[in-house]
């Protein structure tokens, strides 16, 4: 109703007027009143609006609200009631807000401090994250939004994750993008390099991947949305306001539903294109410690502290959130929901997993699957540092086992492909360093255990973690550490050009064809490089950026993936989904040293896989059968094979091939 102006007045005197309080001892926070309700932060309809928030410590709490009415600014105050019970200070207003109205919480702290904030619930923002504004949902959903719907999909096991950083798809002049580091830019259709090779969304139905993961596109610190956007980059592990999206990635901040409705027109563009979204959350950790608006609202009930009362530092950030205690719980779990229904959202990749608490993740799973059995969650089973959560609270990939529909990255079949992501100069297996075989093979099983595969062989798990295949994401290659290619390069400096290329095919074609659910990393379809950075976070686009002339230069890459992802849809073999048919169906065989082979009975055809990670020829009895007189040999291998290149007797180097049997 009112018009969105540039604000007029300076918010800075009212923001982080004080340090927090000092961080209160967590065996106080369990007698602390609990609010159970759906409805916190402001919740607008054309009748009334409602103003709530959760802060048993503060002494008073108010909304402050800024409005533009022919060129005057105004000001209202809501003073809210503390309701004792739940803790919750609650206000409402039956007229005279409306959409468009910038609002902060003014919360007083007992010392008389006070604390001026969005709130963490907060939907719709200004740039760089503050003031918060009034907003009508409704009217941010583009046009067709009420008829989107889900992509088929009728199997965790039949998911190709593809993750991507929102500037990167298109940030370069070779994509062929109108809408350069946009959100809408990564569902602009026809786009083309300059070799006239599909770019952009239409690149990704040609590959055959189902689901995008995007790396942070919530609302971040790192970049000013204020300033020229051109050199400014960041992955985005730096969370301001979970509940909004990134307005750098807009077409324009001023607006505070622009970004709302142009990250719905995305999700509905890759819908409309047969793919999936995932969103990357980061709910471990947040940007600032003691000025986030987790803290502005009660400082230190959001966070774990150590014995002495400093931040605890799981993260490496700075601090890390603890979803153990009932408010943070509830938070997390009504912002995914919240994303799942309002965005549409696909699926969830937790950053850094293992600080939360599996009782956290297991009720996010619970919930997310109430909404819709096809919603994919996964994380890191890790942490960066050590937390006081216990652990064998903690959801890590050791505990993998007690998460109900939650998938895990492997990072044994990661490094045990190329080599330790820590080592530059590890191998790995398809490098020709003898000792991975074990953990390639507990890769190839999906994580489970198999009686063929000897876990004390395997370098980073002492047992079989996964429950199930579709509980284990396979992979080689992340936006963390190396990409694939530079890798490759780095850690096998005698290795010729042409041999690099056969390693980056050979580690792909592993996790291809390895149970469990793959996942790529955008741009190692075309031998993705960052000319050697390990740690791209805040690098330029100059060195993130996908240059789309790869896929020209490197189209035998790229069409040997797409060959490898048609496979592996055309063959339930591969996609097993317990990991009791894992091993039933799945038998290893015999092999020389630096080969893997195996084959899987399924529905009546028996499918080999025979993996040669030497550098010259080896001969080999497994690709005919022995009895076969040698002029059959030819038709029968060209009746058999189903992918790669082999020789009716031996073994071609750095090679994959799979041959049907039976």
């Amino acid at each position: 109703m009112f018009p969105i102006m540039k604000r007029l007045y300076t918010l800075a005197a009212l923001l982080f007027l004080s340090v927090a309080l000092s961080a209160q001892q967590p065996q106080t926070f369990a007698d602390l009143p609990i609010y159970t309700g759906t409805d916190l932060g402001v919740t607008y309809t054309s009748d009334s609006t409602t103003f709530k928030l959760w802060s048993p410590a503060a002494k008073a709490v108010s909304v402050a609200l800024y409005f533009a009415e022919e060129d005057v600014i105004l000001h209202l105050n809501i003073a809210l009631r503390f309701n004792p019970t739940t803790g919750v200070w609650a206000g409402s207003d039956d007229a005279a807000v409306h959409p468009g109205m910038e609002y902060l919480f003014e919360i007083e702290m007992p010392d008389g401090t006070v604390h001026n904030t969005p709130g963490i619930y907060a939907r719709a923002v200004g740039a760089n994250g503050t003031p918060g504004f009034i907003v009508d949902l409704d009217a941010t959903d583009p046009p067709g939004w009420e008829n989107d719907t889900r992509p088929p999909l009728e199997s965790f096991s039949d998911i190709i994750l593809y993750e991507m950083h929102v500037r990167d798809m298109t940030s370069d002049v070779s994509s062929g993008s109108s809408l350069p580091a946009k959100f809408l830019g990564l569902v602009e259709n026809e786009t083309k390099s300059p070799d006239g090779l599909a770019t952009g969304i239409d690149h990704l139905r040609e590959l055959g991947i189902t689901h995008v993961h995007l790396l942070p596109s919530f609302d971040f610190k790192s970049v000013d949305e204020t300033q020229d956007l051109t050199n400014q980059y960041n992955w985005g592990y730096d969370p301001v306001n979970y509940n909004v999206p990134e307005g750098s990635y807009a077409s324009g901040t001023a607006n505070p539903t622009t970004r709302i409705r142009e990250f719905k027109k995305m999700v509905q563009g890759f819908h409309q294109n047969g793919i999936r979204v995932v969103m990357d959350v980061v709910y471990n950790h947040t940007a600032e410690s003691d000025q986030s608006n987790f803290s502005l609202e009660y400082p230190g009930y959001y966070y774990r502290h150590d014995a002495n009362g400093n931040w605890s530092n799981a993260s490496g950030c700075g601090n890390e959130t603890a979803s153990e205690r009932y408010m943070m719980r509830k938070y997390m779990i009504e912002s995914v929901k919240y994303w799942a229904t309002e965005y549409h959202i696909d699926g969830f990749r937790f950053d850094l997993m293992g600080i939360h608490d599996i009782e956290t993740m297991n009720l996010i799973a619970e919930e997310l699957h109430k909404i819709d059995p096809s919603i994919f969650i996964y994380g890191e089973g890790w942490t960066a540092g050590d937390s006081p959560l216990p652990e064998e609270e903690r959801a890590l990939k050791k505990n993998a086992k007690q998460l109900n529909g939650v998938a895990f990255f492997s990072d044994d079949i990661r490094d045990g492909i190329k080599g330790s992501v820590f080592e530059e100069s590890s191998r790995g297996f398809v490098g020709g360093d003898k000792g991975h075989e074990m953990d390639v093979m507990f890769g190839l099983v999906g994580g489970v255990a198999h009686s063929q595969v000897d876990m004390s062989r395997v370098h980073y798990s002492d047992e079989a973690w996964s429950p199930s295949p579709m509980q284990t994401i396979s992979y080689v290659s992340c936006h963390d550490n190396h990409t694939l290619y530079d890798k490759l390069v780095l850690a096998n400096p005698d290795a010729t050009p042409e041999e690099i290329v056969k390693m980056h095919k050979l580690s792909l074609a592993i996790v291809l064809l390895a149970q469990g659910v793959p996942f790529l990393h955008a741009g190692s379809e075309m031998m993705r490089t960052k000319g050697g950075e390990h740690n791209s976070y805040n690098l330029p686009d100059s060195i993130n950026r996908i240059d789309w002339t790869w896929k020209s230069e490197h189209y035998d890459v790229f069409n040997y993936t797409r060959k490898l992802i048609a496979l592996r849809k055309e063959t339930p073999a591969f996609r097993l989904q317990t990991a009791q048919e894992v091993r039933e169906k799945l038998r290893f065989l015999d092999t020389e040293p630096g080969v893997i082979a195996y084959e899987i009975n399924h529905d009546g055809a028996t499918y080999r896989v025979i993996i040669n990670a030497n550098r010259e020829k080896i001969a080999s009895t497994l690709i005919v059968p022995q009895d076969l007189p040698e002029s059959k040999k030819q038709e029968w291998l060209k009746e058999a094979l189903l992918f790669g290149e082999v020789e009716t007797s031996a073994l071609l180097p750095l090679s994959v091939v799979v041959l049907k049997i039976d």
